[in-house]
């Protein structure tokens, strides 16, 4: 289990960090719009879908980057007060009952639904400019695929969690703001101790 933990976690992780330079992508597209429109009055037809594409790649893939770092908003007023081993036991079933069913579905699908726009070369009916869009629906069910290979993962560190009673490590965590938060001004206090 440890091992495909490590290989999903990996997996997740480098997917989400190279599709974040799509960002770069993005502000590069958009000073052009900006420049283009502004400075020579002569604003492209493209840059819109562009941007769009952009962001529903950045969103779609790194859906499996931010559940291997618990990134995800979640309400955990009263889940942060249980043990560990419970709130192992809670997500365990949560997953089977909310997560499961709808990231399968969005694999498979997606996979139908990315294929038909594949066979037909689909281009965009909203846009002035026609820009193909088959190739972003591709990665429908490629979010979907790594969604449940990752979730795959986090069924495992549930096991390995109701077993030992401690959370398995993660490769990269994301912090909420209040723990860093405290931990500086905890540090700061200790600097005044010396």
């Amino acid at each position: 289990m440890r091992s495909f933990i490590k290989f999903a976690d990996s997996l997740s992780t480098s997917m989400g960090k190279a599709f974040s330079w799509c960002i770069v992508i993005l502000m590069g597209g958009t000073v052009y719009e900006v420049i283009m429109a502004y400075v020579f009055n002569a604003p492209t037809l493209w840059n819109f879908d562009f941007s769009m594409q952009m962001y529903g790649a950045i969103l779609m893939m790194s859906g499996a980057y931010t559940l291997a770092t618990e990134a995800h908003v979640r309400g955990d007023v009263i889940y942060r007060l249980f043990t560990q081993k419970t709130q192992a036991k809670i997500d365990f079933v949560l997953y089977f009952i909310f997560f499961f069913p709808g990231v399968i579905a969005l694999a498979f699908y997606g996979f139908e639904y990315a294929k038909l726009a594949w066979k037909i070369k689909e281009t965009s009916w909203s846009s002035p400019a026609q820009i193909q869009i088959y190739m972003v629906k591709a990665m429908i069910p490629c979010a979907g695929t790594l969604l449940t290979i990752q979730g795959i993962s986090e069924l495992f560190r549930c096991i390995i969690c109701i077993r030992t009673g401690q959370w398995p490590a993660r490769m990269v965590v994301a912090e909420e703001t209040e723990k860093i938060l405290m931990r500086a001004a905890q540090d700061g206090d200790q600097k005044d101790v010396i």
